[in-house]
């Protein structure tokens, strides 16, 4: 059964599907385990959910992201776990992370058994998380739902590096989250250089989607509002 009636992506124009998300305790019925082979980084699956394909990961299919393991709450093997801190050496010594931002980076508190996979509208899961590709204006309209629920303050955090770390943030705080998308994370989904992330808490999709249509019909009236108060100002003119 699906979260919600409305169809999100048409809505806002999106290209490609929410990701709906879920750290799992049990196998999840109805979908397949990943068979696509071994990616680079946990945030691919992002990619492929985004574009239609449901399935379930186990934790080995995340070992090859030392940090986005870290953050999904997921403990490498012992013989590969040297392999977070040679991946924070590399980090810092380019300057690309300062040590002292370790300590402070979300991770998920319990380890998942599965970690689900899906297009919102068809999952056949409950998601802790939904993530949004998203161009900035179809993100404010995100935002202004999540308001208009109470799902999100009115200034919602911005993650920055690493991108996957707006899934705790989301799932531990209740509240709709940006991600920038970090440069590991904007190459292993495709995030277009005109995108972020939107993380809406699971729990609350149905509402935010659902406040949607207020949203875009107040939009659009304000919208010619403004343009036709521009028109008086500026004069015919007016570009």
């Amino acid at each position: 059964m699906p979260i919600t009636s409305f169809d999100v992506a048409a809505a806002l124009g999106l290209d490609g599907s929410p990701v709906a998300i879920g750290f799992l305790q049990h196998q999840p019925a109805g979908i397949p385990a990943w068979s696509g082979g071994p990616v680079a980084a946990g945030c691919t699956f992002w990619r492929h959910a985004r574009r239609g394909q449901a399935f379930y990961t186990v934790p080995a299919d995340h070992y090859n992201c030392a940090v986005g393991a870290h953050v999904h709450g997921i403990p490498l093997p012992e013989d590969r776990a040297p392999e977070l801190a040679d991946t924070i050496d590399a980090m810092a010594e380019a300057g690309y992370i300062d040590r002292s931002e370790v300590p402070s980076i979300p991770t998920v508190w319990e380890p998942p058994a599965y970690v689900a996979y899906a297009p919102v509208e068809t999952a056949a899961f409950t998601p802790d998380v939904v993530v949004v590709a998203a161009t900035p204006a179809q993100a404010m309209l995100l935002h202004e739902a999540a308001l208009r629920t109470g799902v999100t303050p009115m200034t919602a955090p911005a993650a920055g590096r690493p991108g996957c770390a707006v899934l705790p943030i989301a799932m531990q705080t209740g509240e709709a989250a940006m991600s920038l998308g970090c440069a590991g994370n904007r190459l292993s989904t495709a995030l277009a250089d005109g995108e972020l992330y939107s993380a809406i808490p699971g729990p609350a999709w149905a509402s935010v989607a659902e406040a949607l249509p207020d949203i875009l019909g107040a939009n659009e009236t304000m919208s010619r509002r403004y343009r036709d108060r521009r028109m008086r100002v500026e004069g015919p003119s007016a570009s």
